[in-house]
C-alpha cells in the first residue's frame, strides 16, 4: 500500500526543476508593435508635431518683438504687447475684422442651409436629373478660382453687387455648397427612413420632417459643414481682392496685404494681426470639435 501511494504521489507531483522545459519567448501577436517600432513611431509623431507647431510659435514670438527686431531671430529681448495694442487701436483693422465676421457668418448660415436641403433631397428623393446633379456637384469643384473669377466678376457687376457683402457670400457659397451637400448626403443616408415615415404619419410636411426631425439628428454633419464653410470664407483672398475695391469693405485677408509695401513691411503688425485672426477660427473649432470625428466618418461605410 505504501508503494502504491508513493507511486501515485510521484505521478501527481510537479516535475523537478531539472526536468522542466525551458520557457519559450512570448510570441507577439499579429499587429503588435515591438519596442523599437514604438520608439520610432513616437519619435516620428513628436517630429511631425514640432514641424506643425513651429510656424505658429514663431509668428507668436515675432508678434511680441518691437520695431525691426523681427530681423533678429535669436533675440528675445524687449518682448511686449505693443504690436497688439497698435493693431487693435487701428480703426481699419477693426473694420476689416467686422467685414470678415459678417461675410463668414453669412456664408456659414446660407451655405449650410442650402447644402443641407440639397443633401437631404439627394438622399431621400429620386427625381429627374438626380444623378447628373450629384455629378455636377463634383465637377464644379474641379475648376480653379483663376478660371471662375472673371465670369463671376461679370455676373456680380451686372447684379450691382460689387463692393457688397452679397458678392462674397454668393461666391463663397459656390465653393462650400457642393462639397457640403455631398458630405451631408452621406450623413443623411445613415439616418433611418422610418423617421421620415413617422413624421408623415404625424402629419408633418416634407419640410417639417426635414426641419424638425432630421436636422436635430444631423448635428455632427452640420457642425463639420459649418466649420468648413466658415474657414472657406474666413481666409479667402482671391475673390475678396477682386470684388472689394473700396478699402472700407476689405476683409482681413485683403486688408492685411496693404501692410506689406514695396519698400517697407510692417511685419510686427502683420504677425500680431495673424494671431488675432486665428482666434475666431479656434473658437468655432472649439464649439464643433466633439462633432467633427463622427461627422467626418458618418456614411464612410454606407453603400
Amino acid at each position: 500500500m505504501t508503494t502504491s501511494i508513493t507511486r501515485q504521489e510521484a505521478r501527481t507531483a510537479p516535475d523537478a526543476p531539472s526536468d522542466r522545459a525551458p520557457a519559450r519567448p512570448r510570441r507577439r501577436k499579429r499587429g503588435e508593435r515591438g519596442p523599437l517600432a514604438s520608439i520610432a513611431l513616437h519619435a516620428t509623431l513628436l517630429l511631425a508635431s514640432a514641424v506643425a507647431i513651429f510656424p505658429v510659435v514663431w509668428i507668436a514670438l515675432t508678434s511680441l518683438k518691437p520695431g525691426d527686431d523681427w530681423q533678429k531671430p535669436g533675440s528675445f529681448e524687449g518682448l511686449s504687447l505693443n504690436n497688439y495694442r497698435d493693431v487693435l487701436s487701428d480703426g481699419s483693422f477693426v473694420r476689416w475684422f467686422g467685414n470678415s465676421i459678417v461675410v463668414a457668418l453669412g456664408t456659414t448660415v446660407i451655405g449650410v442651409f442650402i447644402a443641407a436641403s440639397a443633401g437631404y433631397a439627394l438622399s431621400r428623393m429620386r427625381f429627374p436629373g438626380h444623378k447628373p446633379l450629384m455629378w455636377a456637384f463634383l465637377v464644379v469643384q474641379m475648376f480653379p478660382v483663376a478660371v471662375l473669377i472673371v465670369p463671376m466678376y461679370t455676373i456680380m457687376s451686372k447684379l450691382h453687387l460689387i463692393n457688397t457683402y452679397g458678392s462674397l457670400i454668393l461666391a463663397y457659397c459656390t465653393v462650400a455648397v457642393p462639397f457640403c451637400a455631398w458630405m451631408l448626403k452621406g450623413y443623411f443616408d445613415t439616418i433611418p427612413r422610418e423617421i421620415d415615415e413617422a413624421g408623415r404619419v404625424d402629419g408633418l410636411t416634407p419640410f417639417g420632417t426635414f426641419w424638425r426631425l432630421i436636422m436635430p439628428l444631423a448635428r455632427p454633419g452640420l457642425a463639420v459643414t459649418a466649420f468648413y464653410s466658415f474657414l472657406t470664407a474666413w481666409g479667402e483672398v482671391a475673390y475678396a481682392t477682386t470684388f472689394m475695391n473700396d478699402r472700407k469693405h476689405y476683409t482681413l485677408a485683403v486688408g492685411l496685404s496693404t501692410w506689406v509695401g514695396q519698400f517697407k513691411s510692417e511685419w510686427g503688425l502683420m504677425t500680431a494681426a495673424s494671431v488675432l485672426i486665428t482666434i475666431p477660427a479656434a473658437l468655432v473649432f472649439f464649439f464643433v470639435q466633439r462633432h467633427l470625428v463622427s461627422g467626418l466618418t458618418a456614411g464612410g461605410t454606407k453603400s
